[in-house]
């Protein structure tokens, strides 16, 4: 089997926070975070894999700071953990205070991805190797996510059986 090394699928992204990007708390709006995290994250499973890939979870994204306009925001992305077709990326985004330099890492979020083949059918993927403690110590603590996500996803398909697709009006 194929192997590929985590380093070779670390992403970087650097934005500034402008007054366009925050809520009604003048912190960065959630949901901008969010699109930045699939974002870096998708690259570096495509890196990994070399093949096309789609998002078949956001696992957890973890808000620990506020992110300000006075302040950047540094993603850091990587494959943690492979299965047979999918992958788990780990994004984790520090924000630095442009005026003091202070740093915090602001919040933390693991996706899964599905490598696909030019048909669009799901494709085996190489595995991952770590190198740094960082690296090994969420590679380790991978098996135990991945089962979170499956029972998590057969809870899902259960709860959206119950629900209704009809229109309010009907």
């Amino acid at each position: 089997m194929e192997q590929r090394f985590a380093r070779e699928s670390r992403c970087f992204k650097t934005s500034r926070i402008f007054p366009t990007d925050v809520n009604n708390h003048n912190t960065l709006f959630g949901g901008k975070l969010m699109s930045y995290i699939d974002d870096i994250a998708s690259i570096a499973a495509h890196k990994h894999c070399r093949r096309s890939v789609v998002t078949a979870s956001t696992d957890s994204v973890d808000f620990l700071y506020p992110i300000h306009t006075s302040d950047s925001v540094c993603l850091e992305s990587f494959v943690t953990w492979t299965g047979k077709s999918s992958m788990e990326v780990f994004v984790k985004v520090v924000t630095e205070d442009l005026k003091t330099g202070e740093r915090k890492i602001a919040a933390t979020s693991f996706l899964t991805f599905v490598a696909l083949d030019d048909n669009k059918v799901p494709v085996e993927v190489p595995q991952v190797v770590p190198e740094t403690e960082e690296e090994t110590k969420l590679h380790e603590s991978a098996p135990q996510r991945a089962e979170m996500r499956r029972i998590r996803r057969v809870e899902s398909k259960k709860l959206a059986g119950f629900f209704t697709m009809k229109y309010p009006w009907e």
